[in-house]
């Protein structure tokens, strides 16, 4: 009977002994993250200020994620995988939280606890100016917050052991490889915009490094294949969502109205000619994105 009782005592024991591992494991690895230098940069309060705060809010995805009136977003339905993504009240997050844990946040991929994030894409902040993150912020705060049940997100034992496994990293390390800005802008101004609006516009989707990116079972092109559109295509394009034969490109068609009419005929030329330089620059090779 002695027997049969540790027998059933180490077959109870075991499953729950390699859950805590996977747990434990998965939570150091989330806490695996390197602070940035402390955000100290002043945040404005001017009208113009906040008005371009907005912009970039709007042209960078802020309400597409997290509601049309920034009151936070359930993903139960589109996302399976963290069990549980919930974007939270940006209005209210950006008042309950001081300016360095909003950088972290936004550019770094670290959250308010410490841990990296696994659903907002910091990446895609990564290169946003200082001016342009204080202008963000500066809207962010000045927005009315619009309360609404939100229910708590939750990682789940999926993710945890992707993390766990080394399967899947968090978005502070995503963050980090993210490729510096190249073109100089004062020899070459309207392309070093397209560049920057592209680094933190296009590569949210299209691989870090804008050439496509192959994760998750999905596909996104290089976006060298704007140099197959006209200047004008392009525009119906990025502000559309549908291709020059008509066709409706998938997330792109849900994205695109959300974002992009907001930019500006300047943007819109400048993000064009710098996405068509792109063929004559090489593809690189070895990154994670494009496995």
């Amino acid at each position: 009977m002695r027997i049969l009782i540790i027998i059933a005592a180490i077959l109870i024991a075991a499953p729950l002994l390699g859950l805590g591992g996977v747990y434990f494991v998965s939570e150091a690895k989330l806490r695996d993250v390197t602070y940035d230098p402390a955000f100290e940069a002043p945040i404005p309060t001017d009208a113009a200020s906040i008005e371009h705060g907005r912009h970039i809010a709007r042209t960078r995805g802020c309400f597409g994620c997290h509601g049309q009136q920034l009151q936070g977003k359930d993903f139960d339905e589109q996302w399976d995988w963290p069990e549980r993504a919930v974007a939270p009240n940006l209005a209210l997050y950006a008042r309950e939280h001081d300016v360095a844990t909003l950088e972290a946040a936004i550019r770094q991929g670290i959250g308010a606890n410490g841990k990296g994030l696994v659903s907002m894409p910091s990446y895609n902040f990564a290169r946003l100016t200082d001016e342009d993150l204080a202008a963000l912020i500066a809207f962010l705060r000045s927005a009315p917050v619009v309360e609404i049940d939100l229910p708590k997100p939750k990682l789940g034992w999926i993710a945890r052991w992707s993390f766990a496994t080394g399967e899947e990293t968090h978005y502070e390390e995503w963050a980090d490889h993210v490729p510096a800005l190249r073109v100089d802008p004062e020899a070459e101004p309207q392309r070093a915009l397209g560049e920057y609006l592209a680094m933190t516009m296009c590569n949210e989707c299209h691989g870090l490094d804008l050439r496509g990116a192959t994760l998750w079972d999905a596909v996104t092109p290089d976006l060298i294949i704007v140099s197959a559109y006209s200047r004008d295509e392009f525009e119906k394009l990025i502000t559309t969502g549908v291709a020059m034969s008509g066709r409706e490109l998938g997330l792109m068609r849900l994205v695109a109205p959300d974002r992009f009419p907001e930019l500006s005929k300047e943007e819109i030329d400048a993000l064009y000619l710098h996405l068509t330089a792109l063929a004559d620059e090489p593809v690189p090779e070895g990154v994670f994105w494009r496995p």
